[in-house]
């Protein structure tokens, strides 16, 4: 990234400092990562009306004075990904603990980790990281369409048609009235081009580890083959 643009660590550090934009931007970044979390975590166990209440505990764990913020490591093994997913796990066990002290031992009382491991759940929080990555790559890919050429926006409307309404290449050739040779052309086009964007975003996440960026960078586009 150019020297001086925002990163991770930027946002991070500005974050524990108390700056309210640096503020705004972690919970636009973050926010939906973490809220699939508790949602995976508590989904079925009666317990979804916490949800709202954990999320904003996570935030309150990061910002408050001495909190979690001002002990990162940019450093940490898994970068901020996983410095953040060890917050979360840990309110959430706070707010299991809680739960089993306050209620009776009913079936919504027993904390849904009990049948869900935590691999899984592990699972669930790359899924929706990695999700939240590419939403924001292709927004991104999307506002810079201009600037790529003339059939730059069909190329946008062919990665939306094939990943968001989850329709085969074959289809979208008939919806367009085109040779399916033509639309792979364009598809796979349009994929090189989205992986410049991609890995901008996830450059944001991994500025000190270029070979860690591109790394994630391809386990995210092979998501999408």
């Amino acid at each position: 990234m150019a020297l001086g643009e925002p990163t991770c660590w930027t946002v991070v550090m500005g974050a524990a400092a108390g700056r309210r934009a640096d503020r705004n931007e972690f919970a636009r970044r973050y926010e939906p990562v973490i809220r699939a979390y508790f949602c995976a975590r508590w989904s079925g166990s009666g317990r979804r009306s916490e949800i709202d209440d954990a999320v904003q505990d996570v935030f309150v764990e990061c910002f408050k004075a001495g909190g979690a913020l001002e002990r990162v490591d940019s450093d940490r093994p898994g970068g901020f990904r996983s410095f953040l997913f060890g917050i979360i796990r840990n309110v959430a066990a706070r707010f299991d603990a809680k739960n089993q002290r306050g209620e009776s031992a009913t079936t919504d009382s027993v904390p849904s980790d009990l049948e869900s491991s935590e691999t899984s759940l592990s699972r669930v929080f790359d899924r929706a990281w990695a999700r939240a990555l590419v939403r924001e790559a292709a927004a991104l890919y999307e506002a810079r369409a201009g600037n790529l050429g003339d059939d730059a926006h069909k190329r946008v409307e062919i990665l939306r048609l094939r990943f968001r309404e989850d329709m085969p290449i074959r289809e979208i050739a008939k919806l367009w009235g085109e040779e399916v040779v033509q639309v792979h052309r364009e598809y796979a086009r349009a994929r090189i081009e989205f992986k410049d964007s991609l890995m901008e975003v996830i450059a944001f996440q991994h500025p000190h580890s270029r070979k860690e960026a591109e790394r994630e960078c391809d386990q995210i586009i092979q998501l999408l083959s």
